[in-house]
């Protein structure tokens, strides 16, 4: 596996099987390299969201979306951006890039093995091992 590091990124793909990407740890956030494209979350989402999806015990939907668009209520997105969550709203840092969380997170956790995560070709969801 990979270290994680800028210089050893995590190889991802999406969990529909569409998109490939890279995410490493620098200081304490976590980069998502997209193409050209670079997001960037607070690196303590990886244990936050482990954390939270075991107390959901069970499936969680995904529900990716941008951040212009809202979030369905119940999903990792939604959780991903919620006042309520450990950092009080947003883990992305990047603004007009602070969305996806639900796309780009997962696969990471998978990767990981600290999560089970779908892939069919829409819908997918994410439980805690």
């Amino acid at each position: 596996m990979a270290a994680g590091t800028k210089e050893d990124p995590w190889e991802l793909v999406t969990a529909p099987g569409t998109s490939h990407y890279q995410m490493y740890i620098e200081g304490d956030e976590l980069v998502c390299q997209v193409g050209s494209t670079k997001l960037k979350y607070q690196a303590r989402a990886i244990d936050d969201l482990t954390l939270w999806l075991k107390a959901q015990n069970g499936w969680v939907p995904l529900g990716a979306a941008d951040e212009n668009k809202p979030a369905v209520e119940g999903t990792v997105e939604a959780w991903g951006r919620d006042e309520h969550n450990p950092v009080g709203g947003w883990y992305g840092l990047r603004k007009g890039y602070r969305g996806r969380f639900g796309m780009y997170l997962p696969p990471l956790l998978e990767e990981l093995g600290t999560v089970e995560l779908t892939h069919d070709a829409r819908n997918n969801s994410v439980r805690a091992l």
